[in-house]
């Protein structure tokens, strides 16, 4: 009985060996499933796969944050499928924001190159963790918490952003709330906030209803 035991096992070790392969570069013509791309066939892979330069600039300029976002997750960047990571870049403006979001995907840290950066987390039962940061400090925000940064410094900041998922999503709690067509009275009932301000945000972030 024992060596049938150790058969097995040895069959199960060589099977989940057999399975690995070095990496799986995300195939963008397919569609993506739930465990992400489907692989590019090895012989069609490059160098190139491997090596992304987008965050070389700052991103698309944000008037009403003032600030700029520029990612690189799995379909800028092919050769994250399957890896569990993937990096941003963030520069903002004095007193601009990066506001309060969470990313359902993925935990984030980020490394701040430049400038002074406030930023904070709240926790499932809601306290508060709030912190300034300056150049070389690292800041870690757990998965599907939310997390806010602001630039409270006298220049401008850049800060860098890696996630632990090559697909973190992201949803931004006001462009949920106002960027929609759930009706205003709903979220004045639900938010406590009037409807002169719901109406406001709703024009300002371009929702409706």
């Amino acid at each position: 009985m024992l060596h049938i035991l150790v058969l097995f096992s040895f069959l199960l070790v060589s099977s989940a060996h057999a399975g690995v392969v070095d990496f799986c570069v995300a195939d963008l013509s397919a569609p993506q499933g739930p465990a992400g791309y489907s692989c590019k066939p090895p012989a069609e892979v490059t160098a190139d796969d491997f090596v992304y330069s987008g965050l070389s600039v700052p991103g698309n300029y944000s008037s009403l944050f003032n600030a700029a976002i520029n990612i690189a997750f799995v379909d800028q960047f092919p050769g994250l499928n399957g890896l569990g990571l993937a990096m941003a870049r963030a520069d903002v403006n004095p007193g601009g924001v990066i506001p309060m979001h969470h990313h359902p995907g993925a935990s984030e840290t980020i490394l701040i190159a430049k400038g002074t950066i406030t930023a904070g987390l709240i926790s499932s039962d809601n306290t508060v963790y709030l912190k300034t940061l300056n150049e070389g400090d690292i800041m870690v925000f757990p998965q599907g918490l939310l997390h806010f940064q602001v630039n409270t410094g006298k220049t401008q900041a850049l800060f860098w952003v890696s996630f632990s998922s090559s697909n973190p999503g992201l949803q931004i709690l006001s462009n949920a709330l106002f960027s929609n067509n759930l009706p205003s009275e709903y979220i004045e009932k639900t938010t406590f906030i009037d409807d002169d301000e719901v109406k406001r945000l709703k024009a300002l972030l371009g929702g409706s209803g």
